[in-house]
């Protein structure tokens, strides 16, 4: 039976896609400089605990091998979009087959098929990848990416309805549907469901309310969840209704759970309206914690400080991740953990 570790087991490596000329990266050389910049520190960040290894566009190896440290790894293949979260595959393990390796290959529509979206070749991505490693693709015929979800690694999972149920997604599903197929592929056999996500998600450049921008597991007993405390900002009434929520599902299941609040930025707007940062969007290594920067020193130190005491033995980097916020997401969003397995 498959199953998805929490993010917080020992990985292989992480896996990265470079950026690429296109909406997401800028269109001024200044912009698309950022976002390569942005990439790349993300990269030598997680390096510094566990192997990177980079997907690059053949129009862009050059800048790659420029950019990246040499103890990066390179696999070429094309691609458009490069939140590797949502166009890699989801990596599972086999508790009944000891050291094989599962990658389950979602359908990718660009997070709903918007216009502006440019998707085709990055759906084929998790083919790449499962081939590269040798993993065993799961096909699937759910629209799903992997910021859509967040596991504890005993069957739990965190989901939104305007992510899954999205009618430009999955327009025939039911919460029963997926969960079934989310069984079969990761292993989940309870299913938490949140009504939604951060405000700015559900911008025309948004994902329609991931989960991993709202709420994680630090551990099976302790999930981590975003807090706006500014009562102008409406993601303050998000936050305390995933709260709300998560207190009732968990108590459904007869779960004690610890929920921790991380505060958000002070920053409330820029240019586009309110902003979606958030601490939650940090990746977990093997020895460390990749976390979101924002500019704001007391906001990073307090969440840094928090993010210690819930991953205790692991050093935390906080990288400026504004430059990617810009673009649509965070740390996470950009990263996808390899699981060892054994």
């Amino acid at each position: 039976m498959w199953r998805m570790p929490i993010e917080s087991a020992p990985h292989e490596r992480t896996w990265m896609a470079f950026p690429r000329e296109g909406v997401t990266l800028g269109d001024d050389a200044e912009t698309r400089e950022e976002g390569y910049r942005a990439w790349t520190e993300v990269a030598h960040a997680v390096a510094q605990f566990e192997p990177v290894t980079m997907v690059v566009d053949p129009t862009e190896i050059a800048r790659a091998r420029r950019m990246l440290s040499a103890d990066i790894e390179i696999v070429e293949a094309p691609l458009d979009e490069f939140w590797m979260r949502d166009v890699g595959p989801t990596f599972v393990v086999d508790a009944d087959r000891p050291g094989v390796l599962g990658a389950v290959d979602w359908i990718f529509n660009g997070w709903g098929a918007p216009d502006w979206a440019e998707w085709q070749k990055s759906a084929l991505l998790a083919r790449v990848v499962a081939e590269h490693v040798g993993a065993e693709r799961i096909d699937s015929l759910l629209v799903a990416e992997g910021g859509g979800l967040h596991v504890d690694g005993r069957g739990t999972v965190l989901l939104t309805d305007t992510v899954q149920l999205d009618p430009r997604r999955n327009p025939f599903a039911d919460r029963a549907r997926v969960e079934a197929e989310l069984a079969r592929t990761i292993g989940a056999t309870d299913a938490i469901w949140l009504s939604r996500g951060l405000t700015r998600d559900y911008d025309d450049l948004g994902t329609n309310g991931h989960v991993d921008i709202v709420a994680t597991f630090a551990s099976p007993d302790h999930v981590l969840v975003h807090e706006q405390t500014d009562a102008a900002h409406p993601d303050a009434e998000v936050s305390q209704l995933v709260r709300r929520e998560l207190t009732d599902a968990f108590a459904a299941l007869g779960r004690s759970v610890t929920i921790t609040g991380i505060p958000a930025p002070s920053t409330l707007r820029d240019d586009h309206g309110w902003v979606d940062w958030s601490y939650i969007n940090h990746l977990v290594t093997n020895d460390g914690v990749v976390l979101c920067g924002f500019g704001d020193p007391a906001a990073d130190a307090r969440a840094a400080e928090i993010i210690a005491d819930a991953y205790p033995g692991r050093r935390v980097v906080t990288v400026d991740s504004r430059p990617i916020f810009d673009r649509g997401g965070g740390i996470h969003c950009i990263t996808q953990q390899q699981p060892t397995v054994g």
